[in-house]
């Protein structure tokens, strides 16, 4: 496989996730859009899906917050690479934030130095798994502050499974309009501390239109709280809820929420 490829696919999924939102999720935001009832919700969803088209006509980032670079790889084992794939991936992102253009979010934490290029000490943020297969999968999962700012996590007690629901809807309340609703919800359920986080993360690259029947009650619960889009009222306030499990200690439970705004920006290619 060419190091060149790689750098281009994470550039152009970049720019793909950045001015344009997938077909799942504009069927989800038109869905809501005609099932809202409130007249001030039903202002800023057709707000919302107007700066989508307008994004995807002009191909400018459709929020100003284009986020941090979040990256997922699918390595098959049968797949040689004779060049080094995390440097690769941190070129791509140096192009897509020159080229697009992505605003330079990835600062130091303590001294706040900005790098300029969205790159730095672990940035961008990049998960790989092996596989099967001799194929490469990369997603892109930019990831806005307004959203990331409210994920939580908890390491909840073993006897404390009837209470997940109690922490998922505390913790929209507390966010309330801050990750700008309607929002979408990654749930990791179980692992370690690190690794439900990583689970919530990854819950959110599936195709938002698909929830199992339980996804489905938590995302009702979430709309019964009657935020809204923005937090200014109305029945919507989560369009998906997507969870993801992992076994775990049979001392501990741990449970992340990884926020997700509107824009939920997600883009993947598979190299070959």
């Amino acid at each position: 496989m060419d190091r060149e490829l790689v750098v281009e696919t994470v550039t152009s999924l970049f720019r793909k996730a950045e001015t344009s939102l997938g077909e799942d999720v504009k069927e989800l935001l038109k869905k809501a859009f005609e099932e809202e009832e409130e007249e001030i919700a039903k202002r800023n969803l057709e707000a919302i899906i107007r700066n989508v088209e307008v994004a995807e006509k002009t191909g400018l980032p459709i929020c100003q917050d284009t986020g941090i670079p979040v990256i997922f790889v699918e390595l098959g084992r049968e797949l040689e690479l004779s060049f080094d794939l995390r440097d690769a991936i941190i070129e791509g992102v140096r192009k897509a934030t020159k080229e697009i253009p992505l605003r330079p979010n990835a600062v130091d934490p303590i001294t706040r130095r900005n790098s300029g290029d969205n790159t730095g000490s672990y940035m961008p943020q990049i998960h790989f798994e092996i596989g099967e297969g001799d194929e490469m999968k990369i997603s892109v999962l930019p990831k806005g502050a307004g959203s990331e700012n409210v994920s939580r996590l908890r390491m909840m007690l073993p006897s404390e499974v009837d209470r997940i629901h109690e922490f998922v809807l505390e913790s929209v309340r507390i966010a309330m309009g801050k990750p700008c609703p309607p929002i979408f919800l990654g749930i990791g359920i179980g692992g370690t501390f690190d690794g439900s986080a990583k689970l919530a993360k990854k819950a959110l690259l599936r195709d938002v239109r698909k929830m199992t029947e339980e996804e489905e009650r938590i995302k009702e619960m979430i709309n019964e709280l009657g935020i809204g889009p923005m937090g200014l009222g109305g029945r919507t306030t989560a369009l998906g809820v997507y969870i993801e499990k992992a076994f775990c200690h049979t001392a501990s439970l741990p449970v992340a929420l990884n926020f997700q705004c509107w824009a939920h920006r997600k883009a993947t290619a598979i190299l070959r």
